[in-house]
């Protein structure tokens, strides 16, 4: 392995791997389900893991590795190995967050990065020059992933865990699916949980608390953690779904889905959005309304019930709120358009459709019922 660049860190972690001495490599885990703790990783899953990589993206002897993050972490530790099992040059570059910002040299076979560098790599120079692109350590947004779509990077969303030597499924960009790295397989717990065959590792299985869909032995679809899951009047509801159907409709607004108490439902899911934000401006960029109306005998709806709370009843029961975190305190205006048999705003259909789209995800055969939206004048 030839080290290129900034080698300090990189050059202490590889004494460590070749230490002939000590069969194991101390890291720590992320912290993302507790307090991050010291493990030890044995040093021949490592190589087993590197390997499977190494052959996924055809690494060879003649490759460029890039490193643009620190040895300290399990993802910088692991480029370091699959380097030195293909036997290539690693080019290593202090973490910053401009990447390969004047970069102009041999191409990239494999560079590593975490989602808050793309916008930094992307300003530069460098990402022509890489064949194949990894990211992990935290949620890649919608909004970058369809950038990087849009100009053609080859880019990979990464699963797994330091526990796991770093990734063991990847998705290319674009696609729903994680497809297993070689030699490794899922499977579901009785949660619905994944679970991490994989044979080859001393750990053998992994069960995780992430929820998925499996699309064979060795491909899923995450859907979200187990932990977040919120029960609603004996409806399972996963933030993490909602969330992907309706981003697109979400007019780049910073959101979440969270839950509060429902003295009906146990639990009710809301949707959070930062700013000063009407039900309204969410659905903006909705140009048709649904099929969905009214009811004669409800009240009109007016801009001063917009400060409120307005029902909207198109089945039987109730399933869903929305709960807006506004500082505004001046209602929006909006028009009200009646006939003889239906009340309806324009307004409140096409938010009533952006909300749709995430309610779908909650269970495909049930038949939604009513929203409330909510907008609160008061900072929470």
């Amino acid at each position: 392995m030839e080290l290129i660049g900034y080698i300090e860190e990189c050059s202490a972690f590889a004494s460590e791997w070749n230490d002939a001495g000590k069969d194991f490599v101390v890291a720590h885990t992320s912290g993302s389900t507790g307090a991050p703790k010291e493990i030890r990783l044995s040093k021949n899953d490592m190589a087993i893991s590197a390997r499977a990589t190494n052959r996924f993206f055809g690494i060879g002897s003649g490759s460029l590795l890039h490193l643009p993050l620190s040895p300290s972490y399990i993802a910088g530790k692991m480029m370091i190995v699959r380097a030195s099992e293909a036997g290539c040059a690693l080019l290593a570059e202090k973490p910053s967050s401009t990447p390969l910002a004047d970069y102009a040299r041999r191409d990239i076979t494999l560079s590593a990065v975490v989602p808050s560098q793309i916008p930094g790599l992307l300003n530069g120079k460098g990402w022509r020059k890489i064949d194949n692109l990894i990211i992990g350590g935290a949620p890649l947004s919608a909004a970058t992933e369809r950038k990087l779509q849009k100009i053609g990077v080859p880019a990979y969303a990464t699963y797994g865990m330091t526990e796991t030597c770093s990734h063991v499924a990847l998705r290319k960009l674009g696609s729903e699916l994680f497809r297993a790295l070689p030699g490794i397989s899922f499977s579901l717990d009785e949660r619905g949980c994944l679970a991490i065959d994989a044979p080859q590792f001393s750990f053998k299985r992994v069960v995780t608390n992430d929820l998925a869909e499996l699309d064979g032995a060795g491909a899923f679809r995450w859907l979200g953690r187990y932990d977040n899951v919120i029960n609603s009047g004996g409806i399972k509801i996963i933030p993490e779904v909602i969330e992907e159907r309706i981003a697109p409709l979400m007019c780049g607004v910073p959101f979440y889905v969270s839950s509060r108490e429902s003295e009906r439902w146990g639990r009710e899911a809301v949707l959070i959005v930062e700013g000063e934000t009407s039900p309204v401006s969410l659905a903006a960029n909705t140009t048709s309304e649904p099929e969905f109306a009214v009811p004669a005998k409800s009240p009109t709806k007016t801009a001063s019930d917009l400060g409120g709370i307005s029902e909207i009843f198109i089945a039987e029961k109730p399933l869903f709120k929305i709960f807006i975190n506004s500082f505004n305190r001046t209602p929006p205006s909006v028009s009200v358009s009646a006939s003889p048999s239906t009340l309806i705003t324009p307004s409140y259909a096409r938010a009533l459709k952006a909300a749709s789209a995430g309610l779908s995800a909650l269970n495909r055969s049930a038949r939604f019922s009513h929203f409330s939206f909510t907008q609160n004048s008061a900072k929470t």
